[in-house]
């Protein structure tokens, strides 16, 4: 229960929080939140399933509620605040600006930090290699090409910053921009980079994670939260049990896991490499110098012995079937009409049982090739901490017997899911090859579960103490049931759910216009009325945003625009974001006319407020056909089930991006302006009323 001291603490925090904040506005939709998730949290609607999914509409001022409705309850039952975002604009919006002011105002005392991967921050020890001019067995096995004098001097700037402690080592506080290849070379790694070796005891990662370990909030994004939990939670940050989680931007979470939990490998590829990981076990043997060692070396050349043989059965499967995996002749599937790459799709994912028996093989054989590796692994550990064997010369194996692990692992998680048998009760994996044309040809192979519900529930939902998930984007066709279906949620299992809406006078700050138009955007002509009529359109505002569902549209639009008036038009893809963003508001100061034509990336994320947006004219309903295998093999198997996939998938993503493009209007209280959709299929076909009654209320024009 929410005790009377935790409540007198959040109302002090949110009246000190108004007194200081210019133009504060007390507002109901706001109090309203920060109550159901202090009381969801503190378990008053279910003592052990503490999760609330809330759809927070823009202006609604959902930053500073879930943070005053779980820090104060986080800091009085001692637990951990993870707020996990999809963007690294969120991030940096928390980090720099809410946080800090919530806390310089709230009188509550907590600290916080901007949690990221191992891969963000510097190695000290390898960073001091690289710059090394000596000649001497440290220097020079860093890269494994010369850099050029011009990253040598970042290098040498680097190391200099980091050594008198002007730069965190963190890339991302580096001044200027850095090569990637070089950065690779220099990046901490969990192999090699280890606290318990008194080279790296006060490297930069290192050094964050101890700030983060002591922080009472730490923000990250959605991949760390996963790769954590992937682990087992605990082990990257707090454990699920002693932790609030606040996921922002939750309509990503589903997409994000399932893409975390995919696996993919080329087969000549892994070929190679595993024929040099018997070279890595032997090196390793040498530098250990312990009969001990020897038994796990052996046992890695014999297990990768095996593993190659069936490798090369693959690969004479895959080549002895190349008509029917890869055919000359038309193939549907739309992935492959929109990709260069010839690809196959394993129908229901069922694959041949030759490959099945196959992949069972390798699965078992790789768990034992990665036991044998990773026992080597840390008998070198061992050996360096116990001064058998010098750092220098166990850094490189070490750095390559973690490359080599990290590949085991995912040559592992893949044939898991090819030998996995799929439940009759769920969904079953997708899986597809690809095939590969460059230096040489290659076929890659892939695999990912197509629904992830139920990892979500495995790893997070029923192991946390709290979660609040939230979005200004969660309800499809004005239901969760979209998203509780793709997160693994239920109506029925004690979570709580809410749709808070906007405080924004939709009615009278803007209209949305449906014109007349006499095609639809499956016509060939639509196109070209586009370009008839857009050029009216532009005229209804000054700062004008076009948003397009395809490139090739968009290019079309905008070459024949160019050539039949004088309009002035950023295009997405022409300049950077951040420049189009920059020119359109020098263009909007100045009272000028400005246009961004822009594609879906515009539609979220995008923040104009004012006079720097007034004019949003939707090309038409943001539909897209599956453009992956696993969103053909999601439909796939709706389909079998005797279900509908535009209805069960299409109608409802189209609902959630289309919220998505007309919330880029109104930003704020004072904003106003023009909705207008160029699609008359919101009014000639059935599911267009659902699509438009999802919409915030806006004064409807339909023409």
């Amino acid at each position: 229960m929410l005790s009377d001291k935790i409540k007198q603490v959040i109302r002090s925090s949110y009246k000190a929080i108004g007194e200081n904040l210019t133009n504060f506005t007390p507002r109901k939709q706001q109090t309203f939140l920060i109550a159901e998730i202090a009381k969801t949290l503190a378990g008053e609607y279910d003592k052990t399933r503490k999760i609330i999914t809330i759809e927070a509409g823009t202006g609604t001022g959902k930053s500073l509620a879930y943070a005053l409705g779980t820090i104060p309850l986080a800091l009085s039952r001692d637990k951990k605040v993870c707020i996990a975002t999809a963007t690294v604009a969120l991030q940096e919006q928390l980090v720099d600006k809410d946080l800090p002011f919530l806390k310089k105002h709230s009188g509550l005392d907590f600290n916080f930090t901007l949690a990221k991967g191992r891969q963000r921050y510097v190695c000290r020890q390898k960073l001091a290699m690289a710059v090394s001019n000596d000649d001497n067995p440290q220097a020079g096995f860093t890269f494994a090409e010369k850099p050029q004098a011009s990253d040598m001097r970042t290098l040498n700037n680097m190391h200099k910053a980091l050594t008198d402690n002007s730069w965190p080592g963190d890339i991302d506080a580096w001044p200027e921009p850095v090569n990637p290849h070089i950065w690779q070379q220099i990046q901490a790694d969990k192999h090699s980079c280890l606290k318990h070796l008194s080279e790296h005891s006060h490297c930069p990662f290192h050094k964050a994670r101890e700030t983060m370990e002591a922080a009472d909030v730490v923000v990250v994004n959605h991949s760390l939260l996963l790769a954590n939990l992937e682990l087992g939670g605990g082990r990257i940050l707090s454990a699920p049990e002693d932790t609030f989680y606040i996921i922002d931007e939750a309509h990503h979470l589903p997409k994000v896991t399932r893409d975390h939990s995919s696996a993919s490998l080329t087969i000549k590829g892994a070929i190679d490499w595993l024929g040099k990981l018997q070279e890595t076990g032997d090196k390793i043997a040498k530098l250990v110098k312990s009969n001990s060692a020897i038994s796990p070396s052996i046992k890695l050349a014999d297990d990768c012995q095996d593993i190659l043989t069936d490798m090369q059965k693959v690969l004479s499967l895959i080549d002895n079937n190349r008509s029917i995996y890869f055919p000359l002749s038309n193939n549907t599937s739309q992935f492959q009409k929109q990709n260069a790459a010839p690809l196959y799709r394993f129908e229901n994912g069922i694959i041949p049982q030759s490959l099945k028996n196959w992949a069972e093989d390798l699965s078992d054989s790789s768990k034992k090739c990665l036991a044998h590796l990773n026992k080597l692994y840390n008998m070198l550990m061992e050996s360096v901490k116990d001064g058998d064997t010098q750092m220098y010369l166990a850094e490189p194996m070490l750095a390559e017997a973690g490359f080599m692990i990290q590949r085991l692992e995912n040559f592992n998680a893949l044939w898991q899911m090819y030998a996995k048998t799929d439940s009759e009760k769920g969904a079953p994996m997708a899986r597809w090859l690809e095939q590969i044309e460059g230096k040489r040809s290659d076929y890659l192979i892939s695999g990912s579960p197509i629904e992830v519900g139920f990892t979500l529930e495995d790893m997070l939902w029923s192991k946390c103490e709290g979660a609040v998930l939230c979005s200004a984007t969660i309800l499809a066709l004005n239901s969760f049931d979209h998203f509780r279906r793709q997160a693994g949620l239920r109506a029925d299992d004690g979570s709580q759910y809410q749709k808070v809406d906007s405080p924004f006078d939709y009615q009278n700050n803007a209209q949305l216009i449906v014109p007349k138009m006499q095609y639809e955007p499956s016509a060939d002509q639509f196109t070209d009325e586009l370009i008839a009529k857009l050029p009216e359109q532009i005229k209804r505002g000054k700062a004008t945003l076009v948003l397009f569902s395809s490139y090739w549209q968009m290019d079309k639009v905008v070459t024949a625009l160019r050539e039949k008036s004088t309009l002035s038009i950023m295009v997405q893809g022409e300049q950077s974001r951040q420049k189009i963003i920059e020119r359109h508001k020098a263009l909007c100061d100045k009272g000028e006319a400005s246009i961004i034509f822009g594609t879906q990336s515009f539609s979220e994320g995008l923040d104009l407020p004012g006079d720097y947006l007034t004019n949003v004219i939707i090309t038409k309903l943001p539909f897209s056909v599956p453009s992956s295998p696993v969103e053909e093999a999601q439909a796939e198997y709706i389909t079998a089930k005797g279900g509908n996939p535009f209805m069960s998938i299409s109608v409802p993503e189209t609902s959630k991006k289309l919220i998505q493009a007309t919330g880029r209007l109104l930003r704020n209280e004072k904003d106003y302006g023009v909705i207008t959709l160029m699609d008359r299929r919101v009014v000639n076909k059935r599911y267009g009323k659902d699509l438009l009654n999802s919409l915030p209320p806006f004064k409807r024009i339909i023409e």
